[in-house]
């Protein structure tokens, strides 16, 4: 059964010729992407790294264990430990709302979802600026209140959200949509609640799809830059992020230092290129078991 299977799926139909491309052109294609990525991905990446360890190994670890390198991974760490569970929390929401309501403004709210993909970071920076600042339209009662938004922890976490909250609430939605609705009805009728409902059914259909968008929320969140430069102030061991450390060592010329520290980026970077990698896989692997059992 399963050759014959194979063999009408290989067979072309009624004499045509198969869709395929000359040798030639499919070789070009290949080195033209090959090379694309050769040039704009490998080669600055494996750059890095041999600026990184241009002086040698000790170095290397001395400008990652330096207090100020150490403070910056630290407050990268908090920024994203705080921004992408609340931005989990959001894209559940927004993606059961979307998926499985009809509502006035649901449009729009899926237009406002994207707003970060289209506004420069460096605006959205100065939005809180101007929210929050000492002359902004609540900077005075906080600072007359003494809270500290911007150049401040709080500002740092606030940017670090709102550049990186469409990533699992784009994630979620599709699979909530193409998941329906049938699964949830019928747990209401066997006597579900809501809650119950959410998380014994609706969640678990959800798990790769909500992963999947964590790991690009959480690179985002460490990796940004734009935004949180212009709320963080750069206080050398207080309000600076990797990212930002790699610029003030960049600018004061001391490059093994900068490199090395931009290592350690380039590193989560490529953990999350894996996990993200490994999860594709995973999400695939249960339709291509259906098409295979409906093949059989």
């Amino acid at each position: 059964m399963a050759g014959s299977v194979h063999r009408i799926a290989s067979a072309p139909a009624h004499g045509r010729r198969p869709l395929t491309e000359p040798r030639a052109l499919r070789w070009l294609l290949t080195g033209v992407a090959l090379a694309f990525l050769l040039f704009f991905l490998a080669l600055p990446l494996g750059v890095v790294f041999v600026e990184a360890f241009s002086k040698g190994f000790g170095p290397y670890l001395e400008a990652i264990a330096h207090p100020d390198a150490m403070a910056a991974l630290k407050l990268t760490f908090i920024a994203a430990a705080i921004a992408v569970p609340a931005n989990l929390v959001f894209g559940l929401a927004a993606g059961w709302a979307i998926a499985k309501f009809s509502f006035p403004g649901k449009n729009l709210l899926i237009t406002l979802i994207d707003l970060p993909f289209a506004v420069s970071p460096v605006i959205s920076g100065m939005v809180f600026v101007l929210l929050f600042g000492r002359q902004g339209w609540l900077g005075p009662w906080l600072f007359d209140h003494d809270y500290r938004i911007v150049f401040a922890v709080p500002g740092i976490v606030l940017a670090t959200i709102f550049v990186s909250f469409p990533f699992i609430a784009r994630e979620v939605i599709p699979v909530m949509e193409a998941s329906g609705t049938e699964e949830e009805e019928a747990a209401r009728v066997l006597g579900a609640s809501g809650w119950q409902t959410f998380f014994r059914v609706t969640l678990p259909n959800l798990k790769w799809g909500v992963l999947y968008g964590v790991i690009l929320c959480n690179a985002r969140a460490m990796g940004e830059f734009g935004a949180v430069s212009v709320v963080s102030g750069k206080i050398r061991g207080r309000t600076n992020t990797l990212p930002l450390h790699v610029e003030i060592l960049y600018n004061e010329y001391n490059f093994q230092a900068a490199f090395a520290v931009a290592s350690l980026l380039t590193l989560v970077a490529l953990v999350t290129l894996i996990i993200k990698t490994l999860v594709e896989r995973r999400m695939a692997r249960p339709a291509g078991n259906e098409r295979l059992a409906e093949a059989a």
